[in-house]
């Protein structure tokens, strides 16, 4: 298992892998809260930057936009350099766009660094590479889900504090105008503290740091990103992943930009409340991703990797049906209960996504996380360009539920070979005694091993 480990022990915080685990998760987490922390709080800065709808559009279509080019890159400079210093520059780096944001004074400005700020998202690439490193078969697929699924939670969390942290400026004495830009400086800061700490409290692999390994710079390695873009472009099955990612992380983050907006709009409440009304829809991360990851690992365990494939499809088809039902309710209340229902499908179809990625292709995991990523965001231009060009936010989510729905035919495309389902099999049984070994008496492990 080259150091991997086999389970995801919650309380551990010794080992590398578990050390990574938790610090991959955290650093999603600050990101995705950073990423999205001007989402909630679009009432205001629509009021005090005199923004139009289209230009709303613009931005939010800006914020998930860049973010494609960056994952691409991200992926292959995993390979490269490792995920540990990744991680670390784009958290320094990204806290600059942060704290800019809170200095525009006018559209185009704030279009600019809300463009920049995008390149943040990259880090959910980063997270899924890493704990792919670290976990064994058995548990990989929960590991990545997990991990991602906390760190999502970042989307949620923002929805209900920003929209607090204003109310608590305002009622200091600061003005609406000069309130959401001191919150700014918030996500920002806390983005500086988690790089130092991931560069502090991380490895590359289960084994140590890539340089601590004499891989670094050697001539092999200094090829490996851009080799391994390309052979994760070759593979059909990386495109088709990259459409049902589209239909469900793209979703995801449609509905942090517009929610709150939409819940303000549609049904006249105020901020705070609908503040909260999307968070829950974020939080709904923390478990369900999870779940979704660790329902395609139990599900292979019993029918191998097609099983993966038939869970990921079901999802994104209750996932569009779903969506669809939101854009109807008439009621906040009704639009909440469908709101989780479509919200619990599209996080774990986001997880049993990502259960499949690390057994596309071992050697060129960057890649395939990267471009697959991206698709996300992909999905998130369009359903904005969507948005923006219908009628009405009811008329754009209830097609946009047409679609998903549709691209559910893309996951059964997903297919492994005969040799490659063996090989899975020969390594998950692998992880799995590699576990006893380690759950087995002292005694009995020496027997084992005699």
């Amino acid at each position: 298992m080259d150091g991997r480990a086999t389970r995801i022990e919650l309380l551990n915080f010794s080992t590398i892998p578990m050390r990574a685990f938790h610090m991959t998760w955290m650093a999603f987490f600050v990101c995705f809260f950073a990423w999205f922390a001007v989402a909630p709080l679009m009432p205001l800065i629509r009021a005090d930057l005199s923004l139009t709808k289209d230009q709303i559009a613009n931005i939010n279509i800006a914020a998930v936009c860049v973010t494609i080019f960056v994952r691409l890159l991200i992926g292959p400079l995993c390979d490269r350099y490792g995920a540990r210093l990744t991680y670390t520059w784009l958290l320094a780096l990204g806290a600059i766009p942060v704290v800019g944001i809170a200095f525009s004074q006018s559209y185009e400005v704030f279009l600019f660094w809300r463009l920049c700020i995008g390149a943040i998202g990259a880090s959910f690439v980063i997270t899924q590479f890493h704990t792919s490193t670290m976990f064994a078969p058995n548990v990989v697929g929960a590991a990545n889900a997990t991990s991602a699924g906390w760190g999502n939670a970042g989307g949620g969390a923002t929805q209900a504090i920003m929209p607090l942290i204003v109310t608590a400026l305002i009622a200091v004495g600061l003005e609406s105008s000069l309130g959401w830009r001191v919150a700014m400086v918030v996500p920002g800061l806390l983005m500086l503290v988690m790089a130092v700490a991931y560069f502090r409290f991380t490895k590359d692999t289960p084994q140590g740091n890539l340089e601590e390994l004499g891989t670094r710079g050697s001539g092999a390695r200094s090829t490996k990103g851009w080799e391994s873009f390309k052979a994760a472009s070759r593979d059909y099955r990386v495109w088709m992943l990259f459409i049902t990612y589209a239909a469900c992380f793209g979703v995801e983050l449609t509905i942090h930009n517009l929610a709150a907006v939409y819940f303000v709009d549609h049904f006249s409440l105020n901020l705070t409340t609908a503040g909260i009304y999307v968070g829950c829809f974020g939080l709904l991360a923390l478990f369900a991703r999870a779940l979704g990851g660790i329902a395609s690992d139990r599900l292979a365990h019993r029918n191998g990797l097609s099983a993966r494939v038939t869970l990921l499809f079901a999802l994104i088809l209750a996932e569009g049906l779903g969506l669809m039902a939101f854009s109807q309710m008439p009621t906040p209340g009704a639009a909440l209960i469908a709101l989780l229902i479509f919200g619990l499908f599209t996080h774990m179809a986001c997880g049993s996504t990502y259960s499949l990625v690390p057994f596309i292709n071992r050697n060129a995991l960057g890649g395939v996380a990267g471009i697959i990523g991206a698709g996300g965001n992909v999905g998130a231009v369009a359903a904005g360009f969507l948005v923006k060009g219908s009628s009405t936010t009811e008329q754009a989510l209830f097609i946009l539920g047409v679609i998903v729905a549709v691209t559910a035919v893309c996951a059964l495309a997903v297919r492994f070979s005969h040799d490659q389902k063996a090989e899975e099999r020969r390594l998950y049984a692998d992880a799995l005694n590699a576990r006893a070994l380690q759950d087995a008496p002292p005694a009995s492990a020496e027997a084992v091993v005699s």
